[in-house]
Parts: structure tokens; sequence; C-alpha cells
């Protein structure tokens, strides 16, 4: 660069050698490498249809190469190596990237935090979570580009879970803060690679998962080892996002900005249905597991030990209180609109 300078200065063309640069700069194909939380067989649902349409569109401009869970780094260093540029940009929930602020605790499944899928785009569009989460990543130097949600989480177990009491000393592959939540009822958090849960359950070094829907226990073989689904669930919707390194998302020109939310909204979208629609087909069709259920009077001790923990989290900072007060708030709403909404038991 310093070569090409000096020659421009001594060529004595200045301005107008400055201009016949541009368009070669321009010309320059913007690349970046994504990582996912998801398996390759997820990842075809949740994030590969999105990366492949705004390829497509961005042409010769700007390419996106996806990697899949654990691929470049494990998901617990995701927010590290997107942070310090090694990664460019990363699908993730909060919680399992390990991020260092605040809402950290509140991605992935936060207890009870909603119950249908579209609770998270309304609370986050229209109750502020956005701005919360925009403000957080942005004190660490990482753009949070959008939210959405993904499906339930519910348990897929090697025996079969039907009251409170068979929950305790189960080994089971979840998020942290689902984890944290579940531990005061017997369960057993364990953490492992992603690709060697299937095999963990065929071993019996798991007893279970607690980390999806029935959608993706099919999709990514769990249905397999578990032979059983729990269809009582402790969040409605996992919290999930887009997010990139702050200097790369900065490089890419405002069009292509806006090429990249369009392509991630209409990832929400496609999530939105698949879930929604898998839930109840393979509930119904599904041959692999046996569905059974806590009884509600039993499962209402779950949901109300959840609003303790709320408030537990409310007194650790205050940008945690003013999230749970958002979460309390939606889910007053939510209650006095009634059904479809919610709904009370009679």
């Amino acid at each position: 660069m310093t070569t090409r300078r000096k020659f421009l200065a001594s060529a004595g063309v200045g301005a107008a050698a400055a201009g016949l640069a541009a368009p070669a700069l321009a010309q320059s194909k913007i690349r970046w490498r994504m990582q996912t939380y998801a398996g390759v067989a997820l990842a075809d649902h949740v994030i590969r249809p999105a990366i492949e349409s705004f390829n497509k569109i961005a042409g010769d401009e700007m390419e996106i190469e996806l990697f899949t869970a654990d691929q470049l780094v494990p998901t617990g260093e995701l927010f590290r190596a997107m942070q310090q540029g090694t990664i460019d940009a990363v699908q993730s929930d909060d919680d399992s990237m390990a991020s260092p602020t605040e809402v950290t605790v509140f991605g992935g499944y936060f207890p009870f935090a909603s119950r249908y899928s579209l609770d998270v785009p309304v609370l986050f569009n229209q109750y502020g979570l956005n701005e919360i989460w925009g403000a957080e990543y942005e004190k660490v130097g990482v753009k949070h580009i959008s939210a959405g949600s993904w499906d339930p989480c519910n348990f897929a177990t090697i025996s079969p879970i039907r009251s409170l009491d068979d929950l305790k000393g189960k080994r089971v592959f979840t998020f942290p803060t689902a984890g944290r939540f579940l531990a005061q009822f017997g369960v057993v958090p364990v953490t492992l690679p992603y690709e060697d849960v299937e095999v963990a359950m065929q071993t019996g070094e798991l007893d279970g998962v607690a980390w999806s829907g029935i959608t993706e226990d099919y999709t990514v073989g769990w249905a397999g080892p578990a032979r059983y689904f729990l269809t009582n669930n402790i969040s409605g919707a996992w919290i999930g996002h887009f997010f990139a390194n702050m200097d790369r998302w900065n490089e890419v020109p405002e069009r292509l900005q806006e090429l990249l939310r369009v392509c991630m909204d209409q990832s929400h979208y496609y999530r939105q249905w698949w879930y929604w629609g898998g839930e109840a087909r393979l509930r119904v069709e599904g041959t692999k597991m046996e569905l059974t259920s806590i009884p509600d009077e039993d499962w209402d001790k779950v949901e109300t030990a959840a609003r303790t923990f709320w408030d537990e989290i409310a007194e650790e900072s205050e940008t945690k209180a003013r999230i749970v007060g958002i979460f309390k708030k939606y889910n007053e709403d939510m209650q006095k609109a009634g059904r479809p909404y919610r709904y009370t038991r009679a």
C-alpha cells in the first residue's frame, strides 16, 4: 500500500488516480465465516436456507461460509471467537455461547418466559428487548442483528417421566440456565459436545435431553435412543439470535446489512411454521417415542418455582431486574387477553 501511494504521488495523478482505484476496491468480495450452534441435520432447517438465499442475492459482493456445531470452535467458545474476529458471525443463544453480558442468562430457555413461539418476537419487537440486547452487545464489540424463536423445551428420555419424582437423578443434556433451574428437582445437568449426545444416550452416559421439542429429537436422531417424550415443557420457545463481530458488521455496505436482516427474518419465519407444525405432527404421527405427561397439580409446582427463580435472577443486577419486569408485564398482559393468548385451567 505504501508503494502504491508513492507511485500515485510521483505520477502526479492525485485524485484522478484515486478515483480510478475505487472500482477495484468495490469489486473485492466480502467473505464471512459463520458458525451455528446446530449440528448438520438441524442446520439444514434453522440456518442453511437463509444463508444460501443471502449468498445467491449478494452474488459477487459478499459470501457467507457456514460452519455447524463445534466445527471451528466449541459452542462454549463461540462468543470469544466472534469478539476476537476468528469467526465473523454466529447463530446461537446467549447462554450456551457464554457471552459476558447481563442478558446471557435469558438466552436459550429461560424457564416459562414464553408459552408459544410468537411470544419471543413480540417481546423483542414490542416490549423493548431488542434495545436492551443491542446495547448490551455493543458494550462488548458485538452486533446483535436479530432475535427469533425456536421450539419448546421438553424432556426426551430413555425411561418414562410421569411425576416430578421421576426427574430425580436424571442425567440430562441441557442449557446452562435450564440446568440451573432444573437442578432443584433432582435433574443432573450434563455438558457434552452436541454431536456426542446421541451416542451418550446409547451408552447410558445420558438419561436424556432437555434441549428441544420433538421436531429436533427426530431431526437430529435423538428419538432413536430416547423412547419417551414428556409433553410438559419448561419453556414455550428457545430464544436464539444472529450476531456479528462489530468491526466486520461496520465494513459491510448498508444495503448488504439490510439484506442480511431480511434473510435472517426469513429464517425466523421458516422456523415458526416448521417447528409449530412439526411439534403437532410428530406428537400425532411419530412412532419412535411414547408420550408421557406429569399431572397439572404437580407441574404447577414447577411453574411456581420458575417465578421464584425469576426473582432470584432479578436481584443480580438492574438490567436483569428490568428484563424480568418485562417478562412479568408481558405474561400478565397475555393472561388478561385470555384465549387464545393464555388460558386458565378449570
